[in-house]
């Protein structure tokens, strides 16, 4: 099994988050060690621990304004270590007191339309790089950010500068490369990862291009760029200083979390398109996620969380078991120890063109016209989830995305729970209410605005014999309006519902 699927499905997901790593740990202000240490340990660490097939673990990008603010304000990032273990400490509470079953009422539009917003995320802010753009510092939260007026002339005055065209022939020939193998014919040489081939060439025609071309070669700074001694300044926690500042308890609180939200989402999301159907455990995974947050804290690494584009692009490489997340983790150990020159000449673009197309994958045409057919109460929070996130952040996209399908699930319990109907004997109108199984708090101001609008001199009945729950806010509207109903000149009867004292609230 790992020899068959896991193992070039790690090599997939090594190659894809080689680059988050970096480009993670560089926006969030943390030394270039910290974002590879935390990937190592989402693979060799939180894999091993988890009793997720597929999910995969590292250094989060939702974190990453977090991250860079908390370092500043705490002054020292051996400080924010610190924190990272309190946040680890947090996580395996949560896991321990059973609390992860949260993400299960997380409606699956929000779940989708995140999915499809980091693809989006994704796909926006490689192009650059598959232009000549030689920072990969693209994977802040809001796509906003990428587009600001300072930061778009900035990239494009850049773009400018380094433009080569060996990005652009690197980057088209890898896109051309990576959607052959996604054809039927390919399966036959599945045994051979894409982003590995898509490497290999990107390498070669480098190299060649160099060689023949040099003047059109691409720069030390288009291309990954790994120093020899990467572990010879690792930043350890000052266990000193733990209690000396309750903005360390306070910010570790908040980044575990931000952490267990954005993991149980991802988790979910990832069980969603796992094609055996498996469901992750989610107070185990929370106790993995913790452990892996408290050694990322004591060996000097940025926090970490469960990663969809990783997750992904476990899936899309044909990974059947977590033994695929261990093995990413151990490829990035090896690479970092053994292997830095030879990473040191994989191109930006090449690895660009892959994240395009796991992005691509999470957000196909195909995906927001299946949300639109199923109606308003789908479309509308997949779509405001998408929207928020991209002009925000992750975080407050998922929570706004909730807010919405909350909203459509209140106003559908205020129709389905009863229905009224009207009919006319002998000149006089007559009303029957009819209560379905269960009708809770939530219908009382829809209840109380119906029982006002019957007119004087007619008949109601309000059948309730048929229900299993009736909220005691309503039987008190029902109690009240008893009072009105005489008053009103309105006959008023009532199955199956019992009146109760409502001179007390008085």
């Amino acid at each position: 099994m790992w020899l068959k699927y896991d193992l070039a499905a790690g090599l997939s997901v090594f190659l894809v988050a080689l680059p988050l790593c970096l480009g993670i740990a560089l926006a969030s202000g943390a030394p270039l060690y910290a974002g590879l240490l935390s990937g190592i340990i989402g693979g060799m660490v939180v894999a091993l621990i988890s009793g997720s097939h597929l999910s995969v673990s590292g250094p989060a990008a939702g974190l990453t304004t977090l991250v860079a603010s908390a370092i500043v304000s705490l002054g020292d990032y051996k400080i924010f270590l610190l924190s990272v273990m309190v946040a680890g400490f947090v996580q395996i509470l949560i896991g321990l007191l059973k609390l992860g079953t949260i993400a299960s009422y997380v409606p699956s539009s929000v779940i989708k339309g995140m999915l499809a917003a980091i693809g989006i995320i994704l796909v926006s802010k490689q192009i650059p790089l598959l232009i000549g753009y030689d920072r990969p510092d693209f994977w802040t939260n809001a796509i906003i950010k990428l587009f600001s007026t300072a930061n778009f002339k900035e990239i494009l005055a850049r773009v400018s500068d380094n433009f080569k065209l060996a990005a652009v022939l690197i980057s088209l020939v890898s896109l051309g490369l990576l959607y052959l193998f996604q054809q039927p014919f390919a399966r036959k040489i599945k045994y051979i990862p894409a982003p590995l081939m898509v490497v290999i060439i990107g390498i070669i025609a480098n190299v060649v291009i160099s060689s023949v071309y040099p003047e059109y070669a691409l720069s030390e700074t288009q291309v990954v760029h790994i120093p020899p001694d990467l572990f010879a300044e690792i930043s350890f926690p000052d266990f000193s200083k733990l209690f000396s500042d309750v903005e360390i308890w306070s910010t570790g609180l908040i980044i575990g979390l931000l952490a267990t939200l954005e993991t149980l989402l991802c988790v979910e999301a990832v069980d969603k398109i796992d094609r055996q159907n498996r469901i992750t455990p989610i107070n185990r995974e929370m106790v993995a996620q913790g452990i892996g947050n408290m050694t990322c804290g004591l060996l000097g690494a940025i926090p970490l969380t469960a990663v969809v584009v990783r997750g992904a692009a476990n899936v899309d490489a044909g990974a059947h078991t977590k033994l695929s997340a261990f093995t990413h983790g151990l490829f990035l150990l090896l690479s970092v120890l053994f292997i830095p020159f030879l990473l040191n000449q994989i191109p930006y673009a090449s690895l660009a063109a892959i994240l395009i197309v796991t992005g691509y994958n999470l957000t196909k045409p195909k995906l927001f016209r299946n949300m639109w057919k199923l109606g308003a109460k789908q479309f509308i929070p997949f779509i405001t989830t998408i929207s928020v996130i991209l002009l925000t952040d992750l975080l407050i996209g998922v929570c706004v995305g909730l807010l919405i399908s909350v909203y459509f699930i209140i106003q559908n319990n205020f129709r389905a729970q009863y229905h009224i109907t009207r009919s006319r004997e002998q000149d006089v109108d007559s009303f029957y209410i009819k209560l379905n199984r269960d009708v809770s708090f939530l219908n009382k101001v829809e209840l109380k605005k119906t029982l006002d609008e019957v007119p004087k001199n007619s008949v109601l009945t309000i059948d309730g014999s048929e229900c299993d729950f009736i909220d005691y806010d309503i039987l008190e509207v029902i109690s009240e309006f008893r009072n009105k109903a005489a008053e009103k000149r309105i006959a008023l009867r009532l199955k199956g519902i019992e009146i109760v004292n409502v001179d007390a609230i008085h």
